[in-house]
């Protein structure tokens, strides 16, 4: 049976590749677009559950459009759902992302000037022109330091990771406006060029190798448990976003091992490494 998180087909209109596997009543090629929201809920229906979230900047292919509702595919990680359509702007190629937790576009070539927007971590924009300690985009005029080029990637998940301490628990949440546990895996292995999906379930079937109960942990190592993963920072401490402590904060092993197992969500699950 195929996952409705990766499947892009509903019970009106399927992707062309779909034809003769599931049944709509057309088939169609995805229409290239970009996301122009800053952080956008990609429900599971229409004004339904948020099951992740795309970042200005995002890729997707738009398989239908209807009642101010867009049905997309994030060209990422093939995630599919549903967006406001409003949230939806021409196909673009993106030059630079945010590298720090969170960023700024202003009014001018200022730091006092009027804020525009608040971009977060991996949020993607075009540059425009290059002055002195900004650069220019069509959203405004946004601190050099505060982005890199898209193709200069990050060489440690776990440095990402660290950069999201602190930030809200957020079921389904893909940002350092809010994150869950296996967005912040997600965000961490993309930032270093790493495809990896959105959902803790399909990172301990597929990413990387199962580790052997005898071997060491290190730094960037998985930890799963049912419904949950966390990241190694060093053998014996994790960061994990998770609703116990409503953050993205560092925890011991064994006592998370411990304390999760005293909530009533059992053992550890599976160990994986990806680098």
């Amino acid at each position: 049976m195929s996952d409705r998180r990766l499947t892009p087909a509903n019970e009106r209109v399927a992707a062309s590749h779909l034809r003769g596997q599931v049944q709509a009543d057309t088939f169609v090629d995805g229409a290239p677009a970009t996301i122009k929201g800053v952080v956008v809920d990609l429900c599971a229906r229409p004004a339904g559950k948020r099951d992740r979230q795309l970042l200005l900047g995002a890729a997707v292919a738009v398989y239908e459009r209807l009642d101010g509702w867009a049905f997309v595919q994030s060209k990422r990680d093939g995630y599919v759902g549903y967006i406001p359509e409003t949230t939806l702007g021409a196909p673009k190629t993106t030059t630079h992302r945010v590298s720090s937790p969170a960023t700024h576009a202003y009014e001018t070539e200022s730091f006092k000037s009027r804020d525009l927007l608040h971009l977060p971590f991996g949020a993607e924009v075009e540059i425009v022109s290059e002055l002195h300690k900004f650069f220019e985009t069509p959203l405004g005029f946004i601190p050099k330091k505060h982005l890199r080029p898209v193709d200069q990637l990050f060489t440690d998940p776990a440095t990402v990771a660290q950069l999201f301490f602190g930030v809200p628990y957020l079921w389904g949440g893909n940002s350092t406006r809010g994150i869950d546990c296996s967005g912040l895996v997600q965000a961490s292995y993309h930032a270093c060029g790493h495809l990896c999906a959105g959902d803790s379930d399909m990172q301990a079937d597929g990413l990387g190798r199962a580790l052997n109960t005898d071997e060491p942990l290190q730094r960037g190592d998985l930890i799963f448990w049912k419904g949950h993963v966390a990241m190694m920072v060093d053998a014996e401490t994790m960061i994990h976003a998770n609703a116990h402590h409503m953050a993205v904060v560092y925890e011991g092993l064994s006592q998370a091992t411990l304390r999760i197992k005293a909530q009533g969500d059992g053992e550890i699950t599976a160990k994986r490494r990806v680098l």
